[in-house]
């Protein structure tokens, strides 16, 4: 019988797991990608993104080795996923209102590109995790990650259009603000499943 919609999956069957490696694969490339771009361009909503980028391939390894594991384990590494959505959300809020006191200009035509290609492999990578967005805590952290990194890169690409408008930083420190803010809903909504399935098999 198959677990695919059930709330309580744990991500324990070979297609689950192949689906993940490619996602991590996805995730890393793009970190890479997203964090030289960033820099190059001077945009904080494109950090930001490869950031988010960079956690979800270290998390999702994390949660591709406790597969199979009591459900205790996996929710302390969902809580772990959820804790650090939460560091990355505050640390992106700081330095977007540190920039406000004195924003400069990204280029808008890097943080086009770059964003149509994550939003390419994550529009990717929500297709390949589609079936499994429900789950345990440690399968539905890794679905709701995704789903953040889709949002996050048509952010990045609203901001870059409104960056080249405008003619001014201010989108972009908006962008990365609105995606800090994401992050720490996320981590508010991993870490209360977490504690559920820990109180509930503790």
């Amino acid at each position: 019988m198959p677990h695919d919609h059930d709330h309580d999956f744990d991500g324990a069957s070979p297609s689950y797991k192949r689906a993940l490696v490619a996602v991590i694969v996805l995730n890393a490339a793009l970190f890479l990608v997203e964090m030289s771009a960033g820099a190059l361009a001077g945009s904080r909503a494109l950090q930001a993104d490869a950031l988010d980028f960079g956690a979800d391939a270290l998390t999702y390894a994390l949660s591709l080795a406790v597969i199979g594991r009591a459900v205790t384990t996996r929710a302390r590494v969902a809580q772990l996923k959820g804790l650090s959505l939460a560091i990355m959300g505050l640390f992106i809020l700081g330095l977007a209102i540190r920039d406000a006191l004195a924003p400069g200009l990204p280029r808008a035509e890097v943080m086009g590109i770059i964003g149509f290609l994550a939003l390419a492999a994550n529009v990717a990578s929500v297709l390949i995790l589609m079936r499994w967005r429900d789950g345990d805590a440690n399968v539905r952290s890794v679905w709701i990650c995704t789903r953040n990194d889709a949002i996050g890169n048509v952010a990045v690409m609203g901001a870059a259009v409104m960056v080249a408008w405008l003619n001014s930083g201010w989108p972009d420190l908006i962008v990365a603000i609105l995606m800090a803010t994401l992050f720490l809903n996320s981590s508010v909504q991993i870490l209360r499943q977490a504690k559920a399935e820990q109180h509930t098999h503790g």
